[in-house]
């Protein structure tokens, strides 16, 4: 009985990660990628989405609790999982170790990411190019959004081939192959967009 317990949880901790805190993301990612283009670009995404009807709603039920139970849940996996990187150094294992790591990485992220956005602009703040720029002037703040953004997306686009398998979409070797080469392409052209958007607010 806890077996299938247990199973119905990776399922949907799996299910989450991509569906739909893997779109989110990547939406995210696209919005502030229009600080490529212009900070007037940047201003009005960011506004569009901020007079989305029922934001709260949305945010509550599509972003923070999804986020908070792939969250807590993953730091179970993590500190319970065994990895064997150290009698096996195959490619697959490094990544289920990568994939721990960039979890716990991207939670300290966010946690710090949503205080410096979404809890300022609770008290008053506006949140648009210039808030950005204020927080990406410090080379330190710059390096820690780089790396938690780098991890995030990492943690979504390795997370998308162990979705595939343990959901039974790729189940022969050759079609976990293809996968692989699938998410390192996800995380190379979202990356790509990341970083732009990154730079373009210093």
């Amino acid at each position: 009985m806890a077996q299938n317990r247990e199973f119905v949880w990776r399922r949907l901790h799996s299910l989450l990660g991509v569906i739909p805190i893997g779109v989110f993301l990547i939406q995210h990612l696209v919005v502030n990628h229009f600080a490529a283009i212009s900070e007037e670009a940047f201003n009005n995404a960011a506004h569009f989405m901020e007079s989305l009807p029922f934001r709260i709603f949305l945010e509550v039920f599509i972003i923070y609790l999804p986020i908070l139970f792939h969250a807590i849940y993953g730091i179970y996996i993590a500190f319970t999982a065994k990895n064997n990187t150290s009698r096996f150094g195959y490619f697959r294992n490094w990544m289920f170790k990568l994939q721990r790591w960039t979890g716990v990485i991207t939670l300290i992220f966010i946690a710090w990411h949503v205080w410096e956005t979404r809890i300022a602009a609770a008290f008053g703040a506006e949140v648009n190019f210039n808030m950005m720029a204020d927080i990406l002037a410090s080379p330190f703040m710059f390096a820690f959004y780089v790396v938690g953004v780098l991890s995030a997306i990492f943690h979504f686009a390795n997370g998308l081939w162990s979705f595939l398998v343990s959901w039974g979409i790729t189940v022969s070797p050759r079609s976990q192959v293809i996968a692989t080469y699938f998410s390192i392409g996800v995380f190379v052209i979202v990356s790509t967009i990341a970083i732009r958007a990154l730079v373009a607010f210093i």
